[in-house]
């Protein structure tokens, strides 16, 4: 099937590994016998196409093999057109192939047609003709009619033309059908090409010591690239990189394969020799400027053929954006990421089905959230032919949640109803992202453990779940998990992180500093940890380490924000604000719309006494966070920092309003509390204030803030000069009369109550001033005047004193 390459026949940039595959057989028969021993050639004599009764096909043996893979019946790959069909083709098993195309059955129109390599499909026998008038395909329905015998083969197709009225090429297309074991025959193979499909077989089932033995004899024998290539494929997969170097440099194949210069490359990275695997793929592409390419473009631009203006490929991902690729993969491990960034970009760009690249792109935050979605609107999509729509979804849910939230949830929503994949990992995973960039952590841990439960060491679920136990302080599934974690990936990044994470829980920040570094160390591009790393110096008030971790992360993560945002953070806490400044304009630059840039923002604003400035952005981080959960420590953050801006705007009732809004999904915060009793005894609501200093002071009786404030209270409450129409005038008024009226009952009462004690006594002096008087008139008569008015004025004295 593959015969050893003639110097004109060499793979292009435009090809993928498809193009040497075992199954393409496109080349001459006589190429094939000239690399064959004696009794090889014989055995090719006995071929198909050279003997007059064929019944069986020679891929019938691979169709029942687990390995290949089964598509739908209604899955196909139109037929492409054979130049010069009558001369230039051969007949295998009655499928005219064309010469001058690596793959003729692959399809331009449908992704799953153009991409399924023709080493993994069933083939059938069956052929089609088209009828170039008016575009009917007929097709036979029976195949064991199909191939009787030679002679029989080439009547009917004589009559098939006569019947369709012309005598144009011949198409073929591959088609998925039911066939019998009874059909298949590998027995019809010539060596070479058992040889390479037993390699094939023993590669795809990891027997990588039966690949090695037959790859090294089939190589010997047909002294071809493309079995050198697969020889090298095997030490690669094996592990065996120095193995695989030396096969390609000791025959120079990496100047005259493209596929083994591509494996060089692939074996230098795993040896970390970046150097030399730049040495081997070039700094920048080759093919970026292909001179053949360009003429080539021109003369289809100028000729009136138009299926020769895109290059010929077969259906895989293009070499040249493999090595796009590779080279992107390099400057990453460099720590080269303009150019790690630039090389991925171009991979994408130069074959949109290298998602790996677009993934690199998105995953190792190369790329801003704008610069992802401008990315994604250059695209082109109609590569995917019909299935144009679906890969668009699937590639749009993958991009930044911070910006055109509602067009991934549509996507979302798409793929869920008409394609039913709502329960795939990926759709479920974009959900997770948005909610946890929304802080709706209880259902993002929702979403996360329904992932889990199928596939419960998903390391693209696990960071979020991870983040989502720490915030809700689930401190008993995050030890489980680090735990198992721990048992089941030791040297995994992920586990590590998981454990830090779980320690920091705990406020033992030594240990999660430990584990966080360990994390960083096992992954340099794992983001989380890098972030983790850097916040254990900061809880532990180390500035200088701290700042040094995140400059290191802004310069590992240059897409991300979450960097500059805490460098900006550290500053402001080192009351550098025009430091912090500047940090918080990098992290808005990046990221506009996160609520937790404008908090800062706002913040440090209000600490440079910049109050409308710091009400513009807190407004606007509390207009973003409107669909946040309002209970999150976000949100609350948010409008405290905004009533405090309010408040010293002199705007006290909006600050009253924002501190009681958030008093109604809080009402255990001490701090709003003592908030709220400030803004009332500023509005000498003199009572508000104590009450809610006094409740501030109860759920935390240290609060010296709260202390101060309601000493000030009730000082004022005693000597604050109030109006008249204030509730407490009047009720001390009504007070104040009340007393008098009771003072005054209480004086009447008094005067007219009946004590014997002092009627007795009174009538008692009486007596005696009466016995006196009796007296005094008995002595004589010129004194009883005299003595009638001295008594009458003792009388009067006695009764003056009572």
């Amino acid at each position: 099937m593959r015969n050893p390459m003639s110097p004109s026949e060499q793979h292009s940039q435009h090809n993928s590994t498809l193009a040497a595959s075992p199954f393409v057989s496109n080349v001459s028969a006589a190429r094939t016998q000239q690399s064959l021993p004696t009794d090889a050639q014989n055995d090719r004599l006995q071929q198909p196409w050279n003997r007059t009764n064929t019944a069986t096909s020679p891929y019938q043996s691979l169709a029942n093999s687990p390995l290949i893979q089964k598509l739908q019946a209604n899955i196909m790959t139109p037929h492409q057109p054979s130049a010069n069909s009558n001369s230039n083709s051969n007949s295998i098993t009655g499928n005219v192939v064309n010469d001058n195309n690596l793959l003729a059955s692959m399809s331009k129109n449908s992704m799953f047609g153009s991409t399924i390599p023709s080493t993994l499909r069933k083939v059938s026998l069956q052929r089609e003709y088209k009828d170039s008038v008016d575009g009917v395909v007929r097709d036979e329905d029976n195949d064991e009619d199909v191939h009787n015998n030679g002679d029989a083969a080439a009547n009917a197709n004589n009559d098939r033309e006569s019947k369709l009225g012309h005598n144009g090429p011949l198409t073929t297309t591959t088609l998925t059908t039911t066939t019998t074991a009874t059909q298949l025959d590998v027995s019809e193979l010539s060596a070479i090409e058992r040889l390479r499909l037993w390699r094939f077989d023993a590669l795809m089932q990891h027997m990588y010591r039966t690949a090695e033995y037959i790859a090294d004899k089939v190589y010997n024998i047909s002294n071809d690239p493309d079995d050198a290539f697969w020889l090298g494929q095997v030490y690669y997969n094996n592990n065996q990189y120095v193995r695989a170097v030396e096969l390609i440099t000791r025959n120079n194949l990496d100047g005259v394969n493209i596929l083994c210069r591509y494996l060089l490359g692939l074996s230098f990275v795993k040896l970390q020799r970046f150097d030399d695997a730049l040495d081997v793929i070039g700094e920048y592409n080759p093919f970026s400027e292909d001179p053949s390419t360009t003429a080539a473009n021109t003369m289809s631009n100028n000729g009136n053929n138009s299926n020769t203006s895109q290059p010929v490929t077969d259906g895989g991902i293009k070499m040249e954006s493999s090595l796009c690729f590779l080279r992107g993969k390099i400057y990453f491990a460099q720590n080269n990421f303009n150019k790690a960034r630039d090389a991925f970009r171009e991979a994408i760009l130069v074959d949109i089905k290298n998602f790996e690249a677009f993934e690199m792109l998105l995953s190792k935050n190369l790329l801003t959230p704008q610069e992802e979605w401008d990315l994604f609107d250059s695209l082109d999509f109609k590569e995917f032919g019909e299935d144009k729509e679906i890969m668009k979804n699937l590639y749009k849910i993958n991009l930044s949640k911070y910006i055109n939230t509602e067009d991934i949830t549509k996507s979302n929503e798409i793929l869920a109803k008409d394609y039913k994949l709502a329960d795939n990992v990926d759709v479920v995973r974009s959900k997770v992202d948005i909610c946890y960039t929304q802080c709706k952590f209880n259902e993002c841990l929702e979403l996360c453990e329904t992932v889990l439960e199928n596939d419960e060491f998903n390391t693209n679920i696990l960071p979020a779940y991870i983040g989502c136990l720490y915030e809700l302080s689930n401190k008993n599934k995050l030890f489980l998990l680090s735990h198992r974690l721990a048992e089941t990936f030791p040297k995994s990044a992920i586990t590590w992180f998981s454990v830090a994470t779980y320690y920091m829980s705990l406020d033992r920040i030594s240990e999660a500093q430990k584990y966080y570094s360990k994390s960083s160390i096992l992954d340099p591009s794992f983001a989380a940890a890098w972030l983790g790393f850097a916040h254990t110096y900061a809880l532990e008030g180390e500035q200088d380490q701290a700042l040094t971790a995140y400059s290191t992360a802004s310069r590992f993560f240059p897409g991300m924000h979450l960097p500059k945002l805490f460098l900006g953070m550290q500053f402001m806490a080192m009351n550098s604000l025009n430091l912090a400044e500047s940090y918080f304009v990098l992290a808005y630059d990046i990221c506009p719309n996160d609520p937790l840039v404008l908090n800062e923002m706002g913040v440090m604003y209000f600490k440079k006494n910049e109050f409308v400035k710091a009400k513009k952005y807190l407004k606007k981080a509390l207009e973003v966070v409107k669909d946040l959960d309002p209970s999150s420590r976000t949100t609350i953050s948010i409008q405290l920092n905004l009533g405090h801006t309010y408040r010293k705007l002199n705007e006290n009732e909006i600050a009253i309003k924002c501190f009681r809004c958030v008093l109604e999904k809080n009402d255990k915060n001490s701090e709003i509390h003592c908030s709220l009793g400030y803004l009332y005894l500023k509005t000498k609501k003199l009572q508000k204030a104590i009450d809610h200093l006094h409740k501030s002071l109860y759920l935390k009786p240290n609060n010296a803030s709260a202390t101060a404030l309601l000493k000030n209270a009730l000082e004022l409450n005693v000597t604050l000069s109030l109006d008249a129409s204030h509730p407490l005038i009047d009720k001390s008024n009504l007070m104040s009369q009340a007393s008098k009226d009771k003072a005054s009952l209480n004086k009447k009462r008094s005067s007219l109550a009946y004590d014997p004690v002092n009627m007795a006594k009174r009538l008692r002096t009486q007596k005696e001033i009466f016995d006196q008087n009796n007296k005094a008139l008995r002595k004589g008569g010129h004194d009883s005047k005299t003595g009638s008015n001295n008594a009458d004025d003792d009388f009067d004295a006695d009764m003056e004193l009572e």
